[in-house]
């Protein structure tokens, strides 16, 4: 490689560390997240209305499926919050109808979401987020928004193969 340029999937030494490039720009990235369409918001029949705001706001889909989690899968989705006072409405309500589970991806796809989606209380959410727009409680908040790209990748993995990320 000549000195001074950069390419994606170059290496760049920096502070002593070889790194590769996976991305050029400022500020920006595309970024893939995952999302849940609660049944809550299924039996509202708002599922067309979300997926619209999703792709309105600028994201694309890379996968979506949809399914009825059984108790084990819903248990094993929301495990951080065992012990806590609302896991088990949280759970029921999870496996009370179909869900839509979603790969997205889109210019800081994590943050990006969790902007549009809104506050977990919809009371408490701002105006024009989707927890707002059709959600009516903290528990019957519509949408389940990853909080950062690991745990998108963790919690998509149960509901998508590798190959079917590709």
């Amino acid at each position: 490689m000549a000195r001074g340029v950069t390419y994606i999937g170059g290496t760049l030494l920096l502070f002593f560390r070889s790194c590769t490039i996976v991305a050029l720009g400022w500020g920006t990235m595309r970024e893939r997240t995952f999302c849940i369409i609660k049944p809550d918001a299924m039996l509202a029949r708002q599922e067309g209305k979300i997926i619209d705001a999703l792709l309105g706001a600028g994201f694309d889909i890379v996968q979506m499926r949809l399914v009825r989690l059984d108790r084990a899968t819903a248990e094993r989705f929301y495990e951080v919050h065992r012990g806590k006072p609302f896991w088990s409405e949280l759970v029921e309500l999870m496996t009370s109808g179909p869900i839509v589970a979603m790969v997205l991806e889109g210019e800081n796809g994590v943050a990006a979401l969790r902007r549009l989606v809104g506050a977990t209380n919809p009371r408490q959410a701002e105006r024009g987020t989707l927890r707002r727009r059709f959600g009516t409680s903290t528990t019957r908040n519509a949408l389940h928004a990853a909080d950062s790209a690991g745990n998108a990748a963790v919690e998509s993995s149960l509901f998508f193969a590798p190959e079917e990320m590709e």
